[in-house]
């Protein structure tokens, strides 16, 4: 706990002490009104001095029970708030992501995952040549441009960098950690892949974008069933669900597509 949560929490814990010993020793607002001298109440139905039913058919009180009751209320009343207090300042803090948390892991990894397929996915819209092509690259921008924003904005509201200081997938359970032989991450594609892609030209072009982001999707829907195996917050996890969701769409168009243009799936790193 911060100190400036400390600080509150005892203030409202002082405040509340008073609240209770007010009550408890008869000096809550209205009780002096309430009973005569005598203890009694007036003709109209209340407590009478020695407890009893008066003639208007009111219950008898104790006075002593009265003040107990509205004590126990009182102490009830100001545990409930400071739970409240407690869980408000705490809750949030505790169950936000660390910086080696596998959420803080996975969003940086895959906006970074993200930005080369954008990247292919808007050489294929600009200069592909087959329209079924162009369309499933725009699409593929659109879809993974967003996500980047998504996975940005929780980094911001965990207060955490969007780099971090550890390796790449190293939030991955040890037997999902597929790095490539050239240290990439699962299906992307190398430098000289990428010169390749930027350098070609009609179906040549084509064929390539369809092979690169084959593999490419192939290797998201890797990290997603590993931050899927590892749980986490309820976000992340429904985020997680839904691109799976859109990739494996994605893959079987790319591959009828590839298949379409007479090509073949590039083979596995």
């Amino acid at each position: 706990m911060t100190d400036s949560t400390h600080s509150s929490a005892s203030s409202a814990a002082s405040s509340a002490a008073d609240v209770v010993d007010d009550v408890a020793g008869g000096r809550g607002s209205g009780e002096a009104d309430a009973r005569d001298e005598a203890g009694g109440v007036d003709e109209a139905g209340g407590v009478d001095e020695a407890g009893g039913v008066d003639e208007a058919g009111g219950h008898r009180g104790d006075g002593a029970g009265r003040r107990f009751g509205s004590a126990a209320l009182a102490l009830a009343a100001v545990v409930g708030l400071l739970l409240g207090l407690a869980g408000g300042l705490l809750v949030p803090r505790l169950t936000l992501p660390g910086d080696d948390s596998a959420e803080a892991g996975f969003a940086r990894d895959m906006i970074f995952h993200h930005a080369q397929a954008v990247e292919m996915a808007l050489i294929g819209f600009q200069r592909g040549n087959d329209p079924a092509v162009r369309q499933i690259a725009v699409d593929i921008a659109t879809a993974q441009q967003g996500e980047m924003g998504m996975m940005h904005a929780w980094l911001r509201e965990w207060g955490l960098d969007p780099t971090g200081s550890g390796p790449a997938m190293a939030w991955m359970p040890a037997d999902m950690r597929d790095l490539g032989s050239d240290g990439l991450m699962p299906g992307m594609a190398s430098a000289e892949e990428m010169t390749r892609l930027r350098e070609a030209k009609g179906n040549e072009l084509d064929v390539l974008f369809l092979q690169l982001m084959l593999r490419h999707h192939i290797g998201g829907v890797h990290m997603l069933d590993a931050i899927l195996a590892e749980g986490g917050r309820g976000e992340v996890v429904r985020a997680a669900e839904t691109m799976k969701g859109v990739q494996s769409t994605e893959l079987t168009n790319l591959t009828r597509l590839l298949t379409r243009l007479g090509g073949k799936p590039l083979p596995a790193d």
